[in-house]
C-alpha cells in the first residue's frame, strides 16, 4: 500500500512542472515560525553529570527515555517536571531505543555482543530479538516489526517473528530511523553521506522505492552531515540531528530550517517528550536540553 508521502511527492512534481514560477503559491511553506514559539524560550538545560548521552525516546505521558552510553548505565527516565529516575539496569551499552506498542523497550545493544534486546520494565526480563548484528539505532512500528540501521554495513535490518533479514543496502553509513505519522515511510539518514532516504513499507514489512528524499546541509569544508538521530512531528515534519545542528525538513522533503546545537558538542538522538508532547528534547554529549515547540511529536 502506498503512503500518504508518496501520493503528496507526486502531486507536488505535477504542480511544480505545471504552473508557472509567478503563478506558485508559497504561503504554504514551512518555516521554523510554524515550529517556534515567540518568543522563544530556547534551550532548556533538564539534566547533567553524564558522559554520553544516546537512544532518545518517550512514552505516551510525555516521560523521556535516554541511556548514558559513555558510562555504560542503563535507562534513566526524566518525567514531564524533570524527575530523573533510573528505570533499568539489565542492560548496558544502549545506542538506540524504542517502546514497542505493548510497553517493552526495544534497544540496541553495542557492547559486545552485538543484539537487538527487548526489555520488561516492570520485571527487568531481558529476550534477545536477533544477534550477530552491529546495530546503530532502530525504530519499531505498530506491528512490532523493529527496523534496524547497520551503519558498517551500509544496510537496514527488519527484525520481526524471531528472524532478521537485509531490507535495505547502499546507504552511506546509515544512522538515525524514523516513521511517518501513518506509519507507511521509513526514513533513514546518512552519517558519512549527505541525504535522508525514504522507503514504503510495504504488507509483509519489506521496502520498496528507496531513494534519496532530503538533502541534509553540510558545514564549510565538511563532506560528511553526521546525519543521526531523528524523529517526526504529528504535522509529518521530519528532525535529524546532524554536524550542523538539527535540520527541519517538511513531509516533501524540503528544508524547513535549522536549530542550532544546545551547546558546541555532540547532539546525536532527539525525541519529541513533555508536558503535551510539545518539547523537543536532545541528547547533547553530557546533558539533556529540551525545547518548547508549537507542534506535537508524532504518536
Amino acid at each position: 500500500m502506498y503512503s500518504r508521502f508518496f501520493g503528496r511527492i507526486l502531486i507536488g512534481a505535477v504542480l511544480a512542472f505545471a504552473l508557472p514560477a509567478a503563478a506558485q503559491n508559497l504561503k504554504g511553506d514551512e518555516a521554523l515560525s510554524k515550529i517556534l514559539p515567540s518568543p522563544d524560550p530556547g534551550w532548556e538545560l533538564v539534566a547533567e553529570g553524564f558522559k554520553f548521552t544516546d537512544a532518545a525516546c518517550s512514552d505516551a505521558e510525555g516521560n523521556f527515555y535516554f541511556c548514558d552510553l559513555g558510562s555504560g548505565t542503563g535507562i534513566t527516565r526524566i518525567a514531564p517536571d524533570g524527575t530523573v529516575s533510573a528505570v533499568s539496569k539489565a542492560v548496558p551499552g544502549i545506542s538506540g531505543m524504542k517502546i514497542a506498542p505493548d510497553g517493552r523497550f526495544i534497544a540496541c545493544v553495542q557492547n559486545n555482543k552485538k543484539q537487538i534486546v527487548e526489555i520488561n520494565p516492570k520485571t527487568d526480563a531481558v529476550e534477545i530479538l536477533a544477534e550477530n548484528i552491529e546495530p546503530n539505532d532502530l525504530i519499531v512500528d505498530r506491528k512490532g516489526n523493529v527496523y534496524v540501521t547497520v551503519t558498517g554495513k551500509g544496510e537496514v535490518v527488519l527484525v520481526t517473528g524471531g528472524t532478521a533479514r537485509t531490507v535495505a543496502t547502499g546507504i552511506t553509513a546509515p544512522n538515525g530511523i524514523t516513521l511517518t505519522p501513518d506509519g507507511g515511510t521509513l526514513a533513514v539518514s546518512e552519517y558519512r553521506g549527505g541525504h535522508v532516504w525514504a522507503y514504503r513499507i510495504l504488507e509483509d514489512g519489506s521496502l520498496d522505492g528507496g531513494d534519496r528524499f532530503m538533502t541534509l546541509r553540510l558545514p564549510v569544508g565538511r563532506d560528511d552531515s553526521g546525519g543521526d538521530g531523528s524523529t517526526v512531528d504529528e504535522e509529518g515534519r521530519y528532525y535529524v540531528t546532524s554536524h550542523a545542528g538539527i535540520q527541519i525538513f517538511d513531509e516533501l522533503g524540503r528544508i524547513s530550517g535549522l536549530l542550532f546545537r544546545p551547546q558546541d558538542k555532540n547532539t546525536v538522538s532527539i525525541a519529541f517528550a513533555g508536558e503535551g508532547n510539545q518539547y523537543l528534547y536532545a541528547c547533547s554529549s553530557d546533558k539533556i536540553y529540551r525545547r518548547l515547540t508549537k507542534t506535537r511529536g508524532a504518536r
